[in-house]
Parts: structure tokens; C-alpha cells; sequence
């Protein structure tokens, strides 16, 4: 059988990689390429981060890093993962060969081992148990994942029950990878989430807002979620999204596409979720999601009052495309909008309530409620410039003068 060569890659060459591997023993056949790397660079995908795996033990990776003077992060030495810090700062991790020996659905306890087979036969699928020669570029596939690569199948390495037992956040990892790699879903595996979805509730939220994060920005992120729908995955989880939000989902991606936005995990995230800021505020929280995050959800789902320069003036770029893109409806005025907030070149109000102080506004709460007042009509006339800002202060200072002569 004709070897099949990894093709050379800007990533095989990173500063000290090269080295990293020669310490390692990988020209002895004690360490290869494995996973995300190997099958990136086959699909022809930019790499970001490489894995490595080795026969040696945790120890002996900490020992060998020492002595070539490599920095070692004991990232996951339970797990027999050692991180190794490049010149330049990239890290690599580095993780010994292992098999499971027992699973409990969320975390795996390890023994280490020789044998490549009995380390690719405990990774999830098989398109991800592909490993590398580093100096000769040899491919070794243990399961058919080079055919389920060119056949853009994610499959399981084994029965996708067990598989799911053992690690319950496979069932999201499924749908992620095939949304990210895949053509037709395995039959087999989509059967086993389907049969397994209630087992998402055993698992940690932090980890399940990862998982679905990053799905969301896969590029077929949106007949994936229909399929998931369909199938009654997130049900236990997830049960405020349904078709309605597939639909959304949609027309934001289509948006984001072509006002050439990066793929946003958060607005995509609210963009499946009911318009309403309560829900938002109940998913963040549910998801574990950081107070900066929550309150971004919330202000998504919240109906927009402006066009697009104000949008962006009073809630960010960011937070108002995430308005725009998810209430305008029409694909037309999205785009023409999204192009707007991002080339919009964001003015600071050129007023503070030193400057109300100076015209003989009283320090307290009558600075703010007419810096306020100052601000809205600034922003109503379209930002201009500091002449008319003034311009605006004077007439709302004599009108309060004026007001509290009066009173």
C-alpha cells in the first residue's frame, strides 16, 4: 500500500518545532504529529495549534524539555499532557500515549502506553486520530479516517454509544465537527446522539457554552443546528431554540457573510434565541457566561431604537452590530447598515459637566440630567462638530436659567 505523505506546511517549520521533535525522539519514532494539525493541513485549512504525542512518559517529556532548555508547563499531567513554550511563545502540547480505564461520561482516568493503535482507539472520531512522521511526513490512520476525510464524514472510532458514554460532551462534539467538516451525517453516530441527548445534562455548562460556541461559527453551522432541532438535541439543554431561531440564525450568517464580518459566536448565539432580554439574561446565565458576555446577549435581544450611528455610538460597534444584524430584517438594509457601523469612524462627545459647570450650572444632579439632555440633541443633529456641541450647551443652560428663575 502506497504511503500517503502529510504535504508540507508553514506550521511544520515554526521556529524551535523542529527541534522540539528531535528531542523528543521523533526520528526514532518516539513522537508524532496527531489530531487538528494533521488533519487541517490535509484539507488544506490554516493550522493553529499542534499537537504532539509520544511514548514517553510525562516525566521523561519534563526531563528532555529541561535539558534542552525548553520551557515545560505541566498543563495536564494527570492526563500525561505537558505543554512545551517555543522561542517565540507558542505552546505545544505534548501528551504521552494512553488508554482509558475507566470513564464516568465527564472525566477519564488514564494509564499510559507504547502503543499508537491503543491511543488513537480512546480519541472520539476518526478523522481525529490521524498522526504524522515529523521528519518523513508518514501518515498513520489506526480507524479509516483518511477515507471519512475525503468522504467529509465525521464517524466515531467504534460503537457511538460507548463512545458517548464515556464522554457525554461527544454528542455536541459530533454536531461542532460535522458542522465544521461534514457532508451527510453518519447514520450511526447521529442515531446514538439522538438516542444519548438527555446525557447532556450531566455535564457541566462551562463546557457545553464552548462546545456550542464554537459550533455556531462553523461554516454549515446553520443546517446543523436545523438537524439538531430536528433531532431533539438540545432539548435537555438548550429547549428555548427551535426552528424559529434556525431561521434567524440564517439570515444573521447570510448577513455577516456579505458585510464580510468574521463569524460571531455570541451574536450568533442570540440571533437562536427568542427576542426577549429575560431569555438572554436566563441562557448566559445558564451557559456560565461571563457578566461582560450576559449583558451583550442581553442587549442583542433588546429592539433597536436608532439607525446605525447612534446604534453604534451608544452601545459600541460590536454591540450594535449585534442589534442591527438581528432586528432589520431585510438582507439589503443589514448589509448596508453592518458596512456602515464598521467603516463609521465612532466621535466622542465633546462635552463634560466641567464645561456646564463653568456656564453656572450647579454641581449634582442638574450637570448630569442637562449634560443628558445636551448629549440627545448632539446625537439627534448627527454628531457635529464642537462649535455647534457648544452651541447646543448654551441654549439648553439658558433654558435652565431661565426654568429655575422661574421656579
Amino acid at each position: 500500500m502506497e504511503r500517503l505523505i502529510l504535504p508540507a506546511a508553514a506550521w511544520r517549520t515554526r521556529p524551535g518545532l523542529p527541534e522540539l521533535c528531535d528531542v523528543l525522539g521523533a526520528a526514532r519514532g518516539e513522537t508524532r504529529y496527531v489530531g487538528g494539525a494533521v488533519r487541517d493541513t490535509l484539507l488544506g485549512i490554516d493550522v493553529a495549534d499542534v499537537d504532539l504525542a509520544t511514548r514517553h512518559t510525562p516525566e521523561d517529556v519534563i526531563d528532555l524539555l529541561a535539558r534542552a532548555r525548553i520551557k515545560a508547563v505541566p498543563t495536564g499531567l494527570a492526563h500525561g499532557t505537558i505543554t512545551a513554550v517555543l522561542a517565540d511563545g507558542a505552546p505545544i502540547e505534548v501528551t504521552t500515549l494512553r488508554r482509558d480505564t475507566a470513564t464516568d461520561g465527564r472525566h477519564a482516568t488514564v494509564a499510559f502506553t507504547d502503543d499508537w493503535r491503543e491511543d488513537a482507539a480512546r480519541r472520539d472520531f476518526t478523522i481525529n486520530a490521524l498522526y504524522a512522521d515529523p521528519a518523513s511526513g508518514e501518515i498513520f490512520d489506526y480507524f479509516g479516517g483518511l477515507d471519512d476525510l475525503a468522504a467529509r464524514r465525521v464517524r466515531f472510532i467504534g460503537d457511538p454509544l460507548q463512545r458517548i458514554a464515556e464522554d457525554h460532551l461527544r454528542i455536541l462534539r459530533f454536531f461542532r465537527f460535522h458542522a465544521r467538516f461534514g457532508d451527510a451525517p453518519d447514520a450511526a453516530g447521529l442515531d446514538a446522539c439522538t438516542q444519548r441527548a438527555n446525557d447532556l445534562m450531566a455535564l457541566s455548562r462551562e463546557r457545553i457554552s464552548a462546545e456550542f460556541l464554537k459550533l455556531l461559527v462553523a461554516p454549515n453551522a446553520v443546517a446543523t443546528l436545523a438537524l439538531m432541532i430536528a433531532r431533539g438535541i438540545l432539548l435537555p439543554v438548550l429547549p428555548e431554540i427551535d426552528d424559529s431561531g434556525v431561521s434567524r440564525l440564517a439570515r444573521v450568517a447570510a448577513a455577516e457573510m456579505h458585510a464580510e464580518l468574521a463569524p460571531d459566536p455570541l451574536r450568533r448565539l442570540a440571533a437562536v434565541l427568542p427576542r426577549d432580554p429575560v431569555i438572554g439574561e436566563n441562557v448566559g446565565a445558564r451557559l456560565k457566561l461571563s457578566n461582560a458576555q450576559r449583558k451583550r446577549i442581553v442587549s442583542a435581544l433588546t429592539d433597536p431604537t436608532d439607525s446605525p450611528h447612534p446604534l453604534a455610538y451608544r452601545l459600541g460597534r460590536d454591540g450594535a452590530l449585534d442589534r442591527w444584524l438581528l432586528t432589520v430584517e431585510d438582507a439589503a438594509d443589514a448589509v448596508r447598515g453592518a458596512r456602515e457601523i464598521v467603516a463609521w469612524e465612532i466621535p466622542r462627545f465633546p462635552l463634560t459637566g466641567g464645561a456646564l459647570v463653568q456656564r453656572g450650572v450647579n454641581k449634582g444632579p442638574d450637570v448630569a440630567r442637562l449634560l443628558k439632555q445636551i448629549e440627545d440633541r448632539w446625537v439627534a443633529e448627527t454628531f457635529p462638530d464642537a462649535a455647534r456641541a457648544n452651541a447646543i450647551a448654551d441654549e439648553a443652560v439658558a433654558q435652565w436659567r431661565s426654568s429655575t428663575s422661574i421656579a
